[in-house]
Formats: C-alpha cells, sequence, structure tokens
C-alpha cells in the first residue's frame, strides 16, 4: 500500500505535540548505522536507499526541505486543514500574508469577490462597505482571526472580514 512522507528539515514538534511517526523506511536506513561490520553496513545502505529512491520515483513517497514546507504552508493559507503532522510545528504557522490585487467582483449585497496574484480567491463575509472597490496591483494583508475568519486590510484602509475560496 502506497503512502506519503514528507521529510522536512523541521525543528521538533511543540512540547506539547507528539512527533508524528518515523516511517519504516527511514527508520530501516537509520538501522543501517548500528551495523558493525563495514561491508554489511554498507550493503545495508546501498539495498536501503535503493528502496527509498525506487519510492521517490514510483512517488511513493516524497521528501521536502524548511523552504518548500513554508511555500506549501503559504500556498495554503486560509484554508482549514486537519493536523498531519506534517508541516512541522506551530512555531512556523502563518499569521499574515502580504500579497496583491489581480481582480476583484462585487457579490449580493455589496460584498467583493478579490483574486489575489497568489492565485487565491477570497470573498468578503461581513456587510463593511468599502469606500473604493479593490483594484489590480493594490497590496493586501490578510491577518488570521476568530472562528476561522480572516482580516483583510486594502493599503492600510479599515479591515473586512473574510474567507478563502479557493
Amino acid at each position: 500500500m502506497p503512502f506519503a512522507l514528507l521529510a522536512a528539515a523541521t525543528p521538533a514538534a511543540a512540547k506539547d505535540k507528539a512527533a508524528p511517526p518515523r516511517p519504516a523506511q527511514i527508520q530501516e536506513l537509520y538501522n543501517c548505522r548500528d551495523i558493525a561490520d563495514p561491508a554489511a553496513r554498507l550493503a545495508c545502505f546501498d539495498r536501503e536507499v535503493g528502496e527509498l529512491q525506487t519510492a521517490d520515483t514510483q512517488r511513493d513517497i516524497t521528501f521536502a526541505d524548511r523552504e518548500t514546507v513554508k511555500k506549501t504552508r503559504r500556498g495554503l493559507f486560509g484554508f482549514t486543514l486537519p493536523s498531519l503532522g506534517l508541516f512541522g510545528g506551530d512555531e512556523d504557522e502563518i499569521k499574515s500574508i502580504d500579497t496583491t490585487v489581480a481582480s476583484s467582483s462585487q457579490v449580493e449585497g455589496g460584498r467583493y469577490r478579490i483574486a489575489m496574484a497568489d492565485g487565491s480567491v477570497w470573498v468578503q463575509i461581513d456587510d463593511r462597505r468599502m469606500a473604493l472597490a479593490p483594484r489590480s496591483g493594490q497590496k493586501i494583508q490578510i491577518k488570521t482571526a476568530s472562528l476561522g475568519s480572516y482580516f483583510l486590510s486594502l493599503e492600510g484602509r479599515p479591515s473586512i472580514r473574510v474567507r478563502r475560496e479557493r
């Protein structure tokens, strides 16, 4: 049965959260270090690295460095995802992003749907009126708020409450 592994160069999980279990394939590779006979140790390393390479080629396993994990987290900002322990501890949690408006449109109730340069789309969920409609190229900051919503500030103006649509 194939599985996915995201091996990231991240610090240990937060003190109150247990680190996810190490995949058996990685542990088998680590176990090779304990073999005293140099020839047997080398044979073990060759075998286990070969198995990891096969799993990687077949896309049964995935490796990512800290920078890739950061980019992935940024791309997922605004979505509620289950905690699988794949993206490191809470110390790397993103609290806000800065981006620019690609386009915007007004939807029912005078609210806005705003597409960002990074490809995300956010929808206004409160009734606060914006003095001026968001225009392409304007700078946006989105910060986490309570109850799974977010605050969007357009070039320093008062914030509106939004949720991520896609």
